[in-house]
């Protein structure tokens, strides 16, 4: 049997050598491919070490205010969940603001600031009680949104990933041990664009808990090792334009800075 060697080849490091977007590992295949496929990875916190990312999943409406303001019922109804390529990431430095490109197709661009769960392991249909055994650390993450894409893919009833899934659509800042950290079942979470506060809110405040999330999506799909879960958004999201800076913060985790561009 042939051995298989991963090559892991790091584009960055947290050293300020990182440049922002998205940081990659090279892999060589256990077959002859017609191309070399990098894995997207976030770097973790206190070292030289990088997070694969597996997929990225997020969760809608997870703020009663934030329902309300969507035009939801913020009772406790099963949560849902949508997903971003895991290419999706854009990695932001603590203390650098980073270029953040205004995308394509829409003139309703906005932001949505979010505490950010990494797995280490996963599995079938666990318990929301041994969930957070599976959390390797934390990060603060930004969902951006093309909302009128969005709201135009709702009202013709079909898929809206045209509003969520694109290019540079999920912000990110390094990976937290949770070891180090511990959980966040409490804590502020703000998003200010030039230095007004927009969005505000705590994390008790979420209506399904990081430990539920992962209890529920794993009832619909196997979670695995790399994978990433936004874990919802306060209210008062809203649009910026070219030239807005946004700064994204968690209690107990560096903020992430990043200029519209």
């Amino acid at each position: 049997m042939q051995r298989r060697d991963i090559l892991m080849n790091t584009t960055a490091t947290l050293g300020g050598a990182l440049t922002a977007g998205c940081a990659s590992v090279a892999a060589t295949p256990a077959a002859p491919s017609p191309f070399t496929l990098a894995v997207p990875t976030v770097p973790i916190a206190g070292g030289g070490e990088v997070f694969p990312v597996h997929r990225i999943y997020c969760i809608g409406r997870n703020y009663a205010a934030h329902a309300r303001e969507m035009g939801s019922d913020p009772t406790r109804e099963p949560p849902f969940f949508f997903q971003k390529p895991n290419d999706a990431i854009q990695f932001v430095p603590p203390g650098q603001t980073v270029d953040h490109p205004y995308p394509a197709l829409t003139r309703n661009y906005h932001y949505e600031v979010e505490l950010v769960a990494a797995l280490h392991s996963g599995g079938r249909n666990l318990s929301a009680a041994q969930a957070l055994q599976h959390v390797f650390g934390y990060a603060v993450g930004l969902d951006m949104t093309r909302r009128d894409l969005q709201s135009d893919m709702k009202d013709q009833k079909k898929p809206w990933e045209i509003g969520k899934s694109f290019d540079l659509s999920a912000p990110i800042g390094p990976i937290h041990r949770a070891a180090q950290t511990g959980h966040f079942p409490r804590g502020a979470i703000t998003l200010s664009v030039n230095g007004t506060v927009k969005q505000k809110a705590d994390l008790d405040q979420m209506i399904w808990s990081v430990a539920e999330q992962i209890a529920k999506l794993s009832e619909a799909f196997e979670l695995k090792a790399g994978d990433l879960i936004y874990s919802g958004t306060p209210e008062n999201v809203g649009a910026v334009v070219k030239g807005d800076v946004m700064l994204a913060h968690v209690d107990g985790l560096p903020d992430i800075a990043l200029r519209v561009v």
